[in-house]
């Protein structure tokens, strides 16, 4: 399989149902949408949707009533880095190599268009139930969508992420808290939701969540190490941030080597447990491999 060229292919796919639940940008607010939809707009990998759909196909899931919780998720996603990038938190001017969305519509403007995505990610999500009515699946797919997303979730991870920066007090614990909540519960909810959504066993979707949250973890460590040895160019953001917000790191805990290493265990771990099943879908398990290892 040529990974790159598939991941090109379904990529688009997902971009396309993501961009169909885009809200149109008209009334009196429609500054709001256009910000949104410019956040949304900026690029990126689409990978929770992707991982979400293909999580789906791995279970034998056909129906259209995967594709409002793809959209949803890149929403929440997206919600995210919209606040993280506001001057009270890590203050950058770009993402995804484009100008941050409170640089170009104004710090009220972003953190509105942020509380949008997070609303209207819901309104979206709750638009499955229009298409199947009576699947009893989409009540606790919901679930999923709206605790990792919360408190004991990326909220959650980013909150102790913001109390812990430029202290002393970072512990290893502590920082495996934060990227547990932080990173890996949105990858967690993106691949339970695919799971629950096709009647995945309960089996399966415990083992599903363990998976996604090595991925998470790995995730988070590469992103690490390329804020180390990236460029703007590359990654499309400055590079750096973490120690100019003086943050505490994988890599500054354990060093840039031993991240490398660890990331590579991880991650062959976390492959190695979605062999384990008895369903296959080749291209989930090689795009995990290339994510993980990514250079951006």
């Amino acid at each position: 399989m040529d990974i790159r060229a598939e991941l090109k292919r379904r990529t688009a796919e997902t971009e396309r149902i993501v961009a169909a639940y885009l809200p149109k940008e008209d009334g009196y607010q429609r500054t709001v949408m256009e910000a949104m939809n410019y956040s949304v707009r900026a690029g990126g990998k689409r990978l929770r949707p992707l991982l979400m759909a293909e999580t789906y196909r791995l279970f034998g899931g056909t129906s259209r009533v995967i594709e409002p919780f793809m959209a949803a998720i890149e929403m929440i996603h997206t919600y995210s880095l919209v606040h993280d990038d506001l001057p009270a938190m890590d203050n950058d001017e770009y993402r995804r190599g484009k100008k941050t969305t409170h640089v170009v519509y104004g710090e009220a403007m972003g953190i509105l268009a942020g509380d949008a995505l997070l609303n209207y990610a819901y309104e979206t999500a709750a638009g499955a139930f229009d298409i199947e009515p009576e699947n009893p699946r989409i009540g606790r797919a919901f679930q999923i969508l709206t605790r990792k997303a919360g408190i004991y979730g990326m909220v959650g991870g980013q909150v102790v992420d913001v109390e812990s920066e430029g202290t002393s007090g970072m512990t290893r614990e502590k920082l495996d808290f934060i990227y547990r909540l932080k990173t890996g519960a949105l990858l967690e909810s993106a691949m339970a939701i695919g799971a629950v959504l096709a009647g995945a066993t309960e089996e399966e979707q415990k083992l599903i969540e363990t998976v996604a949250g090595e991925v998470g973890l790995a995730f988070q460590i590469q992103d690490d190490i390329l804020d180390v040895t990236g460029t703007l160019e590359v990654l499309g953001k400055p590079i750096g941030s973490d120690e100019k917000n003086r943050k505490a790191t994988y890599v500054s805990f354990e060093g840039l080597e031993q991240a490398k290493r660890d990331v590579a265990e991880i991650s062959e771990r976390a492959i190695a447990r979605m062999e384990t099943l008895s369903v296959k879908n080749e291209f989930l398990t090689e795009l995990l491999r290339f994510l993980i290892s990514r250079e951006k």
